[in-house]
């Protein structure tokens, strides 16, 4: 069994103090993805930087106090890469992947853009060209017989099950009809080729949400976003036997406006 968990930490240095080293420590993940760490690995306390039992590899963004992601394996991987190839992004901290037998995982943070905005511009940018690197890697990963496991925050809600007030969100970064329909390619067997796993897992249900504001009562109304994604090539997803968002009880006990995903694979 593979277990893997994926959450956006919002600022680890932050989360830290509101319980995710006790999150961590009680984790049964194999393999852990963090998005928007927000943090040099020399500024993030030893119990998260490199916690005992685990091999982790930081990837932090260029601009101090920006994205950032990070991967934690319970076994050293074979190989880990830091960015996807790309000029402008590669040193933005939104991407990194590592090698483990028969699966490369990789954690994501698709920037979250704003219409109307140059960080829109640059979300559209990044699609582009992630999209691309989407297929490349599907392709290097069947020549070399394995599956591909990405986790993150992609920032787009695919279809209206995917957040609470659709309606008003039609013209609002996340919830685009251009956004969609690039998850839509990434989706497409003939296209990307790849599979929303927890969607497949729950195929005719409203969320699971796993982002809500920190604004008004979103989180005790479960008035949500489903945006934290784990999107794999068909042969893992098939194999994913359990897949579920791990809500906190109360708004008082969260340590993120995000909620960890997790998915269990019986390889």
């Amino acid at each position: 069994m593979l277990t893997v968990t994926s959450v956006n930490v919002n600022g680890l240095r932050a989360a830290t103090k509101k319980g995710f080293v006790e999150w961590l420590a009680d984790t049964s993940a194999d393999v852990l993805c963090l998005q928007e760490v927000r943090a040099e690995p020399h500024q993030l306390p030893e119990e998260v930087r490199a916690p005992e039992g685990w091999y982790v590899t930081h990837a932090p963004a260029a601009a101090k106090g920006r994205a950032g992601v990070s991967l934690y394996t319970r076994r050293e991987p074979d190989r880990v890469r830091v960015g996807f190839g790309s000029t402008e992004f590669d040193t933005s901290g939104r991407y990194v992947e590592a090698d483990l037998p028969g699966v490369t995982v990789a954690s994501l943070y698709l920037p979250s853009g704003e219409v109307g905005t140059a960080r829109q511009d640059e979300k559209v940018r990044f699609m582009g060209e992630f999209l691309a690197y989407l297929k490349t890697l599907r392709e290097r990963a069947a020549a070399d017989g394995r599956e591909v496991l990405i986790c993150g925050d992609w920032n787009i809600a695919h279809q209206q099950a995917d957040l609470k007030n659709w309606r008003s969100n039609t013209k609002n970064s996340g919830f685009l009809p251009e956004e969609r329909e690039w998850l839509t390619q990434v989706l497409t067997p003939e296209a990307g080729g790849y599979v929303d796993v927890v969607r497949a897992l729950h195929p005719d249900v409203t969320g699971p949400y796993t982002w809500w504001s920190y604004r008004g009562r979103a989180y005790d109304n479960d008035s949500g976003w489903r945006i934290d994604l784990h999107v794999s090539t068909p042969g893992l997803a098939g194999k994913a036997v359990k897949g579920y968002v791990e809500r906190a009880a109360t708004h008082a006990e969260r340590w993120s406006d995000h909620a960890p995903v997790t998915v269990v694979y019986d390889l």
